[in-house]
């Protein structure tokens, strides 16, 4: 059977790095933990299922997925989150993909968890993510939203079963990460010269707002589909205010 080596970012994640790592053990032939100096239990949850743990200064999330795909024993690489999980019947199609098809880049459906319950609706399933390539063939690039170079996820082959995503487990935990991820949004778009309008900025929300939770259905998934349309809409504005403010006034 071809190896695959699993490689996967790390800082603080106690709580989900277990579930991961269990959920892979059966299907890698190594893991790799790139940590940005955890300093809860993360590394002793690592080591105990046998991972090569490597600590690093943070760089972004590109250069420490690449530099994990560099110290991966084989070249075959399935690229995880520490909050994600594969379920039984992704590990299989994996087992399968390894025995006929190897080194064929894959994709997967994510289905989020969020705050107790699964989202099906909104925009956020399914959410097809490529996740298994050849290291030889390509890298991660991008600040935030990390992609691997030169691939699409038309050039993927899609397997069979979810990859459970356990995004937040309050909503003010969302609401943080959200104002971090806007406004690092926002630096990236400043980096390439992006500009907005206030047109933009005063119309992007609502109209964000309507297709999440009226178009895409995010009422269907009850008080937790309007609360992620609401702080969905909220990320849109902080985005646009951010980077006029950059356009102003710099960096």
């Amino acid at each position: 059977m071809p190896f695959l080596s699993v490689v996967i970012t790390t800082f603080n994640e106690e709580r989900n790095i277990g579930r991961c790592l269990a959920s892979v053990k059966p299907i890698a032939g190594d893991i790799v933990v790139v940590d940005s100096f955890s300093t809860d239990a993360t590394e002793p949850v690592c080591r105990s299922f046998g991972a090569d743990f490597i600590k690093r200064q943070w760089e972004g999330y590109a250069a420490a997925k690449n530099f994990g795909n560099a110290q991966a024993r084989h070249d075959l690489i399935l690229s995880l989150d520490a909050d994600e999980a594969l379920s039984p019947e992704l590990q299989q199609s994996i087992i399968e993909i390894k025995n006929t098809r190897a080194g064929e880049t894959c994709k997967f459906v994510r289905l989020t968890n969020y705050c107790g319950a699964w989202i099906r609706h909104g925009g956020w399933y399914p959410d097809i993510i490529v996740r298994i390539f050849d290291r030889r063939k390509t890298q991660w690039q991008g600040l935030i939203h990390e992609h691997l170079e030169g691939i699409g996820k038309k050039d993927a082959a899609l397997l069979r079963g979810d990859c459970y995503h356990y995004s937040y487990y309050s909503v003010a935990e969302h609401l943080k990460k959200t104002k971090r991820f806007a406004d690092l949004s926002a630096r990236e778009l400043f980096s390439l010269g992006r500009k907005t309008s206030m047109m933009k900025l005063l119309l992007s929300p609502p109209i964000k707002f309507i297709r999440d939770y009226l178009l895409r259905l995010g009422f269907l998934d009850g008080r937790r589909g309007l609360c992620i349309a609401v702080i969905s809409a909220y990320a849109t504005f902080r985005k646009y205010a951010k980077l006029r403010t950059l356009n102003r006034c710099g960096a």
